[in-house]
Parts: C-alpha cells; structure tokens; sequence
C-alpha cells in the first residue's frame, strides 16, 4: 500500500512569518509554522514532519507531491554529496536549514519514499490544500495567532514540546521561569532595547552590540516574535552542553532570564558584512564566555550563530 500526501511550504516576505503543512485528506492533514521564517524552510519541514508522522506505518511506501525542486533536489540528489563533505557545498560553504536536512536524512532511515514533483498554484487538487494550509499558518503568525495545526496522522504520537534548552545556552530559560508581564508590541519591545542600533552615524559595533543585549533583556526576551527579528533564518547555537538549537527550538524556548550581566564586549570584523563578538555574562548559573557571529543583510545585523562556553572557577 502507498500513502500520498503533498506537503508544501510558505513565507510571507521570505523570509518573514512562515508556515508549512502536508495533507493527506481533509480527516488527515498537519501544518505549523513560525514567526520568522523562510519558504524553503517551510517545504523542508512540511516534508520532516510527515516523515515523522507515518513512521507509525514505516513499512508502507510514502509518495511525497512537492512542487519544491528546492527539496527534491536537496533529499534525493546533493544530500549525499553534503554528507560526505561534512555538510558543505561544492564551494565550501555550510548547507543552508542544515538541522532540518540532517532530521530528514535519520526519519528517511529504513523507509521507502518517493518524491514526486507537481507544479504550484496549478490546480493540482492536494497541492493547493497543503498550500492553503500553509499560507494559513504563516498568516496567523503574521497576526501573531496560534494556526490551526490539524488533526494530524492516525496512530501517531501527539507531537510532545521538547525538553527546555539546557541553562548555559543564551536562548534558553530554566525549567520553570516565573510568570511576566504582557509582553510589549513588537516594535515598542525592540525600540526600547536597541534604539543606539538606529541612530544615524552608529558604528558597527554599536550597533551589534545593541542587539545582543536586547537578546538578552526581559523585555524583548518575553516577546519572542520581536527577538525574532533580530534573528537570521538560518540562525543556530551551541550551548555549553555541546547540543545544537535550530532558530525554532530557541524561539520555542525564549523567556526571561534572571539575574544575568554581560561585559567586556569585544569584536572584530572576520569578513565584509560579518562580526565576531565575544563577552562575558555572569548570573546563577556562573560565568559564561560567549561567542555570537552577525552578519549584515540587507542593511540590518542579523545574529548567525551563538555559542557558550562556561568558565571554571
């Protein structure tokens, strides 16, 4: 037996809120999405999360309507080659939303899949269902609503959140952070924190600088859409526990924190439109060495990647 289903993704700006969703039939359908987030990143997932879904039924053949060249190509024709180059292009340069390709890649582990191409907005039937499902979600992120997620695949598991993010990691928050105050609007809650970050004739580092403390200020941090403007669509980290955080598990996990101070700012320009900056925090948990890259994307510093490394002592 096969099980068909389309999977589609969609962002409105791309990158800005974005949703994704699969669709088997209108009683067997999931879709979700983020605040900030790209389209392919959004195809990317719709396919992970279907993966996910019908392992339940692994030994069944799984046919996948996708109008994404993007994603066939990446699943079925360079993922090997990346693998083998330790996830780099031709060219060197890191795979793009490599976390969700990686996922793919284990949830393919085992199971007889097959991708068939079908051109969007063409009337194909499931093909605009998944759309519209998707579109959906990126909408209700964009009026920062919940979307609706759909009944999801018969016999799977109810998707569990995940665990919170350990506590040496810069995005993340204890298990259990005390309750705050309605958050700002998205504009008030950045302009609050990073209003250096727009005055004309602000250096780089002044700016970036800016940034990272919003990131890590009550305020912003209790709005998780407004620190997600701050973020590239590809953004990652590495906390001090060695795991790796994709930008939907940070935002997912983003409270205040308590108690923590940076200092010692230093940084330095390792590329044109690319800043290395490293600091020191100090809190509850100790002192922690932390390394963030920004980088410069049409105009506006983005955070790229963080790491945390605490100090003995």
């Amino acid at each position: 037996m096969t099980i068909t289903a389309a999977a589609d993704g969609s962002a409105l700006g791309n990158p800005g809120p974005a949703g994704w969703a699969w669709y088997i039939d209108d009683d067997i359908w999931r879709a979700g999405g983020w605040p900030h987030g790209t389209n392919n990143m959004g195809e990317l997932k719709a396919v992970l999360d279907l993966l996910e879904a019908t392992a339940v039924d692994a030994d069944q053949h799984l046919l996948i309507l996708c109008d994404s060249q993007y994603v066939i190509n990446s699943v079925t024709k360079w993922m090997p080659g990346w693998k083998r180059k330790g996830w780099r292009k031709k060219d060197g340069k890191p795979v793009m939303n490599v976390e969700l390709l990686k996922d793919i890649d284990r949830a393919l582990a085992g199971r007889s899949v097959e991708f068939e191409w079908v051109k969007g907005h063409s009337g194909h039937a499931m093909n605009e269902a998944a759309d519209r499902r998707a579109n959906a979600a990126a909408t209700a992120f964009s009026k920062k609503q919940d979307p609706e997620i759909g009944p999801g695949y018969p016999g799977a598991r109810a998707p569990v959140a995940s665990a919170p993010a350990p506590a040496d990691d810069l995005f993340s928050l204890f298990d259990e952070p005390a309750a705050q105050p309605a958050p700002a609007s998205c504009s008030t809650a950045v302009e609050e924190t990073v209003l250096v970050a727009d005055v004309p004739g602000a250096t780089d580092f002044e700016q970036i600088t800016a940034r990272e403390q919003a990131l890590l200020s009550t305020t912003l941090r209790a709005d998780p859409p407004s620190a997600a403007e701050l973020l590239h669509a590809s953004f990652s980290e590495v906390g001090a526990s060695g795991r790796r955080y994709d930008r939907e598990e940070t935002l997912a996990h983003l409270a205040p924190l308590e108690g923590v101070e940076a200092e010692e700012f230093v940084a330095d320009e390792i590329a044109p439109g690319v800043v290395l900056l490293r600091y020191l925090t100090t809190g509850p948990e100790g002192t922690v060495e932390r390394t963030s890259v920004w980088v410069r994307e049409s105009g506006r510093w983005l955070l790229r990647h963080h790491q945390a490394t605490p100090l003995g002592g």
